[in-house]
């Protein structure tokens, strides 16, 4: 008898650890699972100083999320435990964050989050408890194929949360489970007022939970305030057309507040750490075709060297999470890994992610991905 998360055992002789954020989502999933007949056992990471966000809306692993969590715990009868992870936290994802940013790029503190804390700390805290698997609420699915987990996109595609989930690991995912994969926000929200969850109409969490206000430039200037140097704002000519405060309160594509005037409009192509110089010009400079990775998760059933030679590996190439995937070949030159998007993409940075998909269909297969190093000038083919 093989339960539904895929373990030939009865649903009670299998223990699982829910991430409890304390939201629709993760609760829901804990309640689920709990219907069904398994051992569940809640489990919410507190990640950094709740004292700001506590009541506000849209956070996430904070201190009302942690009361919500808590209290749908025991509405659900099931056992709940609080870690404290806040230096982890401010280690492994924040700091990393700012160093980011004060380097030019564009992080996604969410995917690091995963990476460092989620799916290995939190991962690891289940097996301790003695869990057989680790389920959370993103909207992901996975299955075995030939042996092998695969990650999946999910049933709603306006949840699609692949894009965040791009660098777990094989290991990782063969303990992993997403028993939301084949939901939609809707039926969850239902099934949380049908499981009378006082949290049923509960908003989502925001992409970047420690960021008051939205305010990256108020989390950098705090830890790392060296990282505030004013420069110059030039064209891509190398001439001097104004001043800025800092490359830390600007963006690869950003238009207003530039300060600048000129005969046209103006976004910013480049940030340049070193000089400190924010390069502008017309948004036509911003279009890309082919950019670099580093740091490369490949989940594919072959290796992505053997994959990505001679004419290289044609795929769907997602490089933003609201976007859906585009064609695109992969390759691999010189030991790296480059990507060629066919109808190309405007105002790609460097930190952002890349990630790879093995077709269009709306249960695609996730190949893997990468953070985007560079985006290079002239389209490459492989």
């Amino acid at each position: 008898m093989v339960n539904s998360l895929g373990f030939d055992r009865p649903p009670g002789e299998t223990r699982v650890v829910v991430a409890m954020s304390g939201g629709v989502d993760s609760s829901v999933v804990a309640g689920l699972l709990a219907r069904e007949g398994y051992e569940v056992i809640g489990v919410t990471l507190q990640l950094y100083d709740h004292g700001e966000a506590t009541f506000r809306k849209g956070s996430c692993c904070a201190g009302q999320d942690i009361h919500d969590a808590r209290r749908v715990s025991a509405t659900l009868g099931i056992p709940h435990y609080v870690l404290d992870y806040e230096e982890r936290f401010r280690k492994a994802v924040i700091e990393p964050f700012a160093a980011s940013y004060a380097a030019g790029e564009t992080p996604i503190p969410c995917v690091a989050c995963n990476q460092s804390v989620k799916f290995v700390d939190l991962l690891e805290v289940a097996k301790d408890l003695g869990a057989d698997c680790l389920a959370t609420g993103h909207y992901v699915r996975s299955r075995i194929v030939d042996g092998k987990r695969q990650l999946l996109r999910p049933l709603d595609g306006d949840k699609d949360q692949t894009y965040f989930l791009f660098a777990t690991t094989a290991g990782q995912l063969d303990f992993l489970r997403f028993p939301l994969g084949n939901m939609t926000k809707d039926e969850t929200r239902a099934m949380a007022r049908e499981m009378g969850l006082a949290i049923s109409e509960k908003s989502d969490s925001q992409d970047i939970c420690f960021v008051p206000q939205g305010s990256y430039s108020d989390v950098i200037r705090k830890l790392m305030p060296e990282a505030e140097q004013p420069g110059d704002i030039v064209d891509r000519d190398g001439n001097v057309l104004g001043r800025h405060k800092g490359i830390i309160h600007y963006t690869v594509g950003q238009r207003r507040g530039l300060g600048v005037a000129a005969g046209e409009a103006l976004y910013v192509l480049s940030l340049d750490a070193r000089t400190q110089r924010v390069v502008v010009g017309p948004k036509s400079a911003l279009s890309t075709h082919t950019i670099r990775l580093r740091d490369v998760n490949w989940l594919g059933a072959r290796p992505l060297a053997q994959m990505a030679d001679g004419n290289g590996l044609a795929l769907e190439a997602k490089v933003r999470s609201t976007r859906a995937p585009q064609e695109a070949v992969a390759f691999m030159r010189d030991g790296d890994v480059y990507v060629t998007l066919i109808a190309g993409e405007s105002g790609i940075a460097p930190g952002q992610a890349c990630v790879l998909y093995s077709d269009d269909s709306a249960d695609a297969q996730v190949l893997g991905g990468g953070f985007i190093a560079e985006a290079v000038e002239t389209a490459m083919v492989a």
